[in-house]
């Protein structure tokens, strides 16, 4: 099922940017140079079919996918704009450095930017964990949207 975001409900977390620094993690988009690093990451750490959408969010102009790091090497991504215009996902954290906040820190990065695109709403594609998503950004099921895009989608 996909979700829907509003937006202009969105405010920065001061406490999360807090909490972010403080365990030694820098969110930050991704640059052109990074595109290789990236993608092989994403396949390595979660799965091609993400990889490859991380590649397309690398190919736009700037960049819509953000990345974590940590000592000097990637924990996270999320991008948007990949699936469809105004759409966020794919995002992952290794298991290593879940629970820390990264992935909500990523997600803000992502939505921030759709609205600076001009964006109302945001729409987070065929959502998996569906109670952080409502609890983090109010994101509300979109009726009928099951199986939504990603119906027509080959295996991979």
């Amino acid at each position: 099922m996909d979700y829907l975001v509003n937006l202009s409900l969105l405010h920065p977390d001061p406490a999360l940017d807090a909490r972010i620094a403080k365990a030694g993690v820098t969110i930050r988009r991704a640059l052109a140079p990074e595109a290789r690093l990236v993608a092989d990451w994403v396949e390595k750490t979660f799965e091609r079919g993400w990889a490859s959408e991380a590649a397309v969010a690398m190919t736009r102009q700037p960049p819509t996918c953000f990345i974590a790091t940590r000592e000097g090497r990637l924990v996270g991504f999320s991008c948007h704009e990949t699936i469809a215009r105004g759409f966020f996902g794919p995002t992952g954290v290794e298991k290593a450095s879940r629970g820390l906040g990264i992935g909500h820190a990523l997600l803000l990065a992502s939505l921030f930017d759709l609205k600076t695109m001009g964006y109302a709403y945001a729409i987070i594609g065929d959502v998996g964990p569906s109670a952080f998503y409502e609890k983090t950004v109010g994101a509300m099921p979109i009726p009928n949207s099951a199986p939504g895009i990603y119906a027509g989608m080959l295996a991979v």
